[in-house]
């Protein structure tokens, strides 16, 4: 008998011998699991190593993630695609490759899926297909429905370190280097505002993490997210918030801007905004431009400078009748520093820019490059990109540093 036949009947048995009318817990489920198992095993052989399978798999489906189970346990993957019961794919170790497992149905897959955006206080359907959530080791997952999704359910999942990257683990990583990282703990310390851009994947959210290990513990730091991920360490006087989807129950949605005119009044040292999307960017410079020296932010762009203009397409979105030289004011003397991040050709994460905002003038913001990235000219193959963060300018506002008693 076929391992796939063989779990299918045991799932039969196991649902045929459950007691449908109260809850079992995880210890009952796993005794019931042993007992149908072992009335398989006088019928038919089970090799060990399979039958050990056999039970892992069959407590997923009941209690887990089914198929996905073994992927989420997995350090090595970061990023799971399931496109539909059939096509699953992962990344790991920097490649994509496909799964050689799937769901059984799509009834099997929308119960998984229900099974994670509840854990969370989210809904998924028909009328509201699209939703983000989290699992409960901090992994970022988006779910769209049909009639959305055309080739069936579509849940991505994005993986975390269960321990957090600190600037150290970078800088191991070849991701910036100890000089540069030296000077971000400076600017850090010295309640610098920074915002951190990049493509999907090029690591903002750890970034961001490895910076706030540079935030001294005594301040108060209030953290908000679409999707809790960030996982700040060893500060005491920590408030983090989470956006709230409305529902057909008639609660409302909460917003990162609603949340961000809420932390106002919680007398934060610092914010901490995940993603910067859209109106909410108006919001943030405001924040930065009122106290709330030391925020930090990250935002989707291409470049430095492309970062500046999407922050300006965003706050458009939120005040269509702020007249575009106000917006640029606001950016520069909001922003101090933006750190932009990137993924090369050979899947490594680098930071590729580190620049100072300096100014408006002449209808412009002024940029000062402090490091950039540098390839070396003679490059063996595509399998490694060599190169290095080379320093190319100073500091032009140094206020703050000096503020702050530092070098």
């Amino acid at each position: 008998m076929e391992e796939k036949q063989r779990k299918q009947k045991l799932q039969e048995l196991l649902l045929d011998k459950m007691d449908l009318s109260r809850d079992m817990n995880d210890a009952e489920l796993e005794e019931l699991i042993d007992e149908c198992l072992l009335e398989e095993c006088i019928r038919h052989y089970i090799p060990l190593p399979e039958r050990e399978k056999l039970r892992r798999d069959l407590f997923a489906s009941m209690r887990q993630l089914d198929c996905l189970q073994d992927l989420i346990t997995d350090p090595q993957v970061t990023e799971i695609m399931v496109n539909g019961c059939n096509n699953i794919f992962i990344e790991k170790e920097g490649k994509i490759r496909e799964y050689n497992e799937h769901f059984e149905s799509e009834e099997k897959l929308a119960d998984v899926i229900q099974q994670i955006v509840s854990k969370c206080n989210r809904t998924v359907n028909e009328s509201s297909p699209i939703v983000d959530a989290r699992l409960e080791n901090g992994s970022r997952v988006n779910v769209v429905l049909p009639p959305i999704a055309l080739n069936g359910p579509i849940l991505t999942i994005r993986r975390f370190p269960e321990h957090p990257f600190t600037m150290e683990r970078l800088i191991a990583a070849g991701a910036l280097t100890k000089e540069a990282a030296g000077f971000l703990e400076k600017l850090v310390k010295a309640r610098y505002n920074i915002f951190v851009s990049g493509g999907t994947g090029s690591g903002k959210t750890t970034m961001l993490n490895a910076l706030s290990g540079y935030v001294p513990k005594t301040e108060r730091i209030i953290t908000i997210e679409d999707s809790a991920e960030l996982q700040i360490q060893g500060v005491p006087n920590l408030v983090r918030m989470e956006t709230r989807n409305a529902n057909v129950d008639g609660c409302q949605a909460i917003t990162i801007r609603d949340l961000i005119h809420s932390s106002l009044r919680m007398r934060p040292d610092r914010l901490i905004v995940g993603e910067i999307r859209g109106a909410e960017a108006l919001d943030m410079l405001q924040a930065m431009n009122t106290g709330s020296d030391g925020s930090m932010s990250t935002g989707h762009a291409n470049s430095a400078r492309d970062m500046l203009s999407r922050i300006e397409t965003m706050v458009l979105m939120g005040s269509a009748a702020l007249p575009l030289p106000a917006i640029r004011q606001q950016i520069a003397s909001g922003i101090d520093i933006i750190l932009h991040l990137g993924r090369l050709r050979d899947k490594t994460r680098k930071v590729l820019e580190i620049t100072e905002v300096t100014g408006y003038a002449e209808g412009e913001i002024r940029l000062n490059p402090l490091y950039r990235f540098e390839e070396a000219r003679e490059q063996s193959g595509l399998m490694h990109v060599e190169g290095a963060l080379i320093r190319k300018g100073e500091l032009v506002h140094d206020e703050k540093l000096q503020a702050a008693g530092i070098a």
